[in-house]
């Protein structure tokens, strides 16, 4: 069976990080291991309390899983200050990690911002030379080029920059700043960037989107799958999870990971 890890901080209602990443890969069809970088109380309100990891407890998390079970792939979340990123880094490097999947968390849904500002310059430096590919929605994509995105080309463009800067693939994610669902992707040796048109799902409650598509994308490059293959097989899960039309919480409300289980698993008594 294949594997994925995912390294980001735990979100207590479940929506997001390392839980909406367990969720997505067992969907998916990878197991799914963890290294936890912080605990956060949050909910579909907001975040109200942020607890880090040491450096030295997420190296004996990541060298426990990396001795015993090797992941086939790796997602990276959350990870709020340049001591885990460092950290992150040299075991990825130490053991050869592949298949690395960066989604560069910097703001949550609820306007919390969830990375110290000294740890941008690290994640640029140490964590997304390493990934296979990267995953910033608008507002981090400006941040990680030093561009402006206003449209589509803009987008394009922005993939084409991080791609230089980087060395790595990059999508860049559209949402509702420009369009509802078009994302971008370009990576080396790509002769123009690839667009991945999405179909619009009128559905507030997109607490963990972020984190669902990267984890898709980890999970299908665990199994094999080519760069865009694992991007269009990731979208159509996110676009079933939205489309289930789950609504819990009194703000912007989690998704339907489980909505492809069998009737049999979620039939009640």
């Amino acid at each position: 069976m294949r594997k994925a890890l995912t390294i980001a901080g735990s979100d207590s209602c479940g929506g997001a990080g390392i839980q909406a990443d367990i969720k997505t890969m067992t969907m998916n069809g990878v197991y799914a291991m963890s290294a936890v970088t912080a605990l956060t109380a949050q909910n579909t309100a907001g975040v109200t309390g942020i607890m880090e990891a040491s450096p030295d407890f997420l190296k004996q998390q990541l060298d426990a899983v990396f001795e015993d079970i090797f992941p086939d792939a790796v997602k990276i979340g959350m990870v709020s200050s340049s001591g885990l990123i460092n950290v992150i880094a040299d075991r990825l490097r130490h053991y050869g990690a592949r298949n690395i999947v960066a989604d560069p968390v910097m703001v949550a849904t609820s306007g919390a911002r969830l990375i110290e500002e000294d740890a941008i310059g690290t994640l640029k430096s140490e964590i997304l030379p390493l990934a296979t590919v990267i995953t910033p929605n608008i507002p981090e994509a400006e941040i990680l080029s030093g561009m402006s995105i206003s449209d589509e080309d803009g987008m394009a463009e922005a993939a084409k920059k991080l791609c230089g800067l980087y060395g790595c693939a990059a999508l860049v994610k559209g949402g509702h700043r420009i369009n509802d669902a078009n994302d971008v992707l370009y990576g080396p040796g790509m002769a123009e960037a690839v667009w991945f048109r999405g179909r619009r799902i009128d559905n507030p409650n997109t607490h963990g989107t972020g984190c669902t598509l990267s984890s898709a994308i980890a999970s299908n490059l665990a199994k094999g799958c080519g760069l865009q293959e694992s991007v269009e097989r990731a979208k159509a899960y996110l676009s079933g999870a939205l489309a289930a039309m789950l609504d819990l919480g009194a703000g912007h409300g989690p998704m339907m990971h489980n909505f492809a289980l069998p009737e049999e698993y979620l039939r009640e008594e």
